[in-house]
């Protein structure tokens, strides 16, 4: 009970930091709003089964903008940190090391659900969307998702020598969850043998969890049927166990790369 409180009291810091910070609060609030925007109004043609593209490639931006607050942002914050010193002074403190990680990663995670309200608001309001059709269900999604980015970044921080390299060495690993996820196209758009393997990356599952969640349709069998409330669950749960097991993955390679002492002397 005492590393949560200490992470919320660091996360409350985290967040007055971001806010303070220009250069920050654009990067990680408003950047990730602006684009998701921008894509959204371009749509995707018909989208899929009947859905508008605005819908469509909203609710995987859903999923897209976790890259910003959480991986990327993270990535960067840690590297810096650690090679600051910051992490160590930290460690001198009352706080454990689950605390000092967890407190970062959770005012990452409440800037994004942050920013999951305000799409949703968006679409409710300027696209004639109803509510989540089941908010719970949107909500796991989104945490199970914060906390699989959150451990990459502790990877990619331990692998990085600064906050800049740390956050440029994000790009190759968000252009293929990114490009290989159905966050703007449908997974019927492409060939059935790369179909077959972007099912198995992380993002796909954040991506259809989600979409389901907010739509209340099973976009992650081929129906594309209206789902009751327990048909919802029913058809998330393949995917939230192929996540639970990315978030193992994760957690294994934070513990084998993420560092506390500076990699530079």
């Amino acid at each position: 009970m005492n590393d949560v409180a200490q992470a919320v009291r660091l996360a409350r810091v985290d967040l007055t930091l971001v806010f303070r910070n220009r250069t920050a609060f654009v990067n990680a609030v408003l950047l990730p709003l602006l684009i998701a925007g921008a894509l959204a109004s371009n749509g995707v043609g018909e989208g899929t089964a009947g859905i508008p593209g605005t819908q469509y490639v909203m609710t995987g931006m859903m999923a897209f903008i976790l890259i910003f607050a959480t991986f990327m942002n993270l990535a960067g914050f840690y590297t810096s940190r650690r090679e600051e010193m910051v992490l160590k002074r930290l460690l001198g403190g009352p706080a454990t090391r689950t605390a000092v990680l967890g407190g970062s990663a959770l005012g990452a995670t409440a800037v994004y659900l942050g920013q999951v309200v305000i799409l949703c608001v968006l679409m409710s309001a300027a696209m004639g969307t109803s509510a989540p059709a089941d908010i719970l269900l949107l909500l796991l999604a989104a945490l199970l998702g914060a906390a699989f980015f959150s451990l990459l970044a502790m990877a990619v921080s331990g692998l990085s020598s600064t906050g800049e390299m740390a956050q440029i060495a994000t790009l190759p690993v968000v252009l293929l969850l990114v490009g290989g996820s159905p966050v703007m196209l449908p997974p019927e758009a492409l060939p059935p043998a790369l179909r077959t393997a972007i099912e198995f990356l992380p993002m796909t599952p954040i991506v259809e969890t989600m979409r389901t969640a907010y739509l209340g349709l099973d976009y992650i069998g081929a129906g594309h049927e209206p789902l009751g409330p327990l048909e919802r669950w029913g058809a998330a749960l393949p995917s939230l166990g192929l996540l639970a097991v990315w978030i193992a993955v994760a957690a294994l390679l934070a513990r084998a790369f993420f560092r506390w002492d500076p990699r530079r002397g």
